[in-house]
């Protein structure tokens, strides 16, 4: 498997480059910007993009999403509940970052879904709260929780379409999954999902 992670934009977005290394297919997870060094990873590793995969629709994930597509041609996938934020500027909140971007996915997601990428399957959780259509992305012993959990917090639940109720109902469901499971967060550090049981105080012992 490869694994890059690159921090884009001014709110320090995790994106991340997942491929598989027998295929070369790979894809990316939340590009909030550095469009040309995603890029250029993907070139240097020879790798091929099938898929932009977003966690959520709020605009510190998306900024780089159009220029991506336009130069790959990769497919954008998100959760179906997400439709109403990606589609949006006001709901997305890019409207209040210099610009709009209003995205349509190529194929919108259902939970328990699962997406090939090569040899990976990447398991589809959906994870409710910071927005309707949040979700998390299983991929063998690795966990990308966009802005669902993080270590020792969870995202926030005061813009559009958020739910502390959802949240805490996503990050607790989490929360019994394997424990060595590498939780890779849209911000900040890494965690595991033993780490986050034993010390997030928004999971329930």
């Amino acid at each position: 498997m490869f694994l890059e992670k690159v921090v884009a934009g001014v709110y320090g977005v995790n994106c991340y480059i997942l491929g598989d290394v027998e295929t070369k297919k790979c894809a990316v997870i939340d590009p909030g910007g550095a469009c040309d060094e995603i890029l250029d990873i993907i070139k240097n590793n020879q790798l091929n993009l099938d898929y932009i995969i977003l966690t959520h629709g709020h605009a510190d994930h998306i900024g780089a999403v159009k220029e991506l597509k336009e130069k790959t041609g990769a497919n954008i996938l998100a959760h179906r509940e997400e439709e109403i934020v990606l589609t949006n500027s006001q709901n997305n909140l890019t409207y209040m970052m210099g610009g709009s971007i209003e995205i349509e996915a190529n194929k919108y997601l259902t939970d328990g879904q699962t997406i090939e990428l090569g040899n990976l399957k990447l398991q589809i959780i959906h994870t409710p709260g910071h927005t309707p259509g949040g979700m998390c992305i299983k991929v063998n012993d690795l966990l990308f929780t966009g802005d669902t959990l993080f270590r020792s917090s969870i995202g926030r639940t005061d813009l559009f379409g958020g739910d502390y109720d959802k949240i805490i109902e996503s990050v607790n469901r989490l929360s019994e999954l394997d424990e060595n499971l590498k939780v890779l967060p849209g911000h900040g550090p890494a965690s595991t999902i033993e780490i986050e049981k034993l010390n997030n105080p928004y999971i329930k012992s």
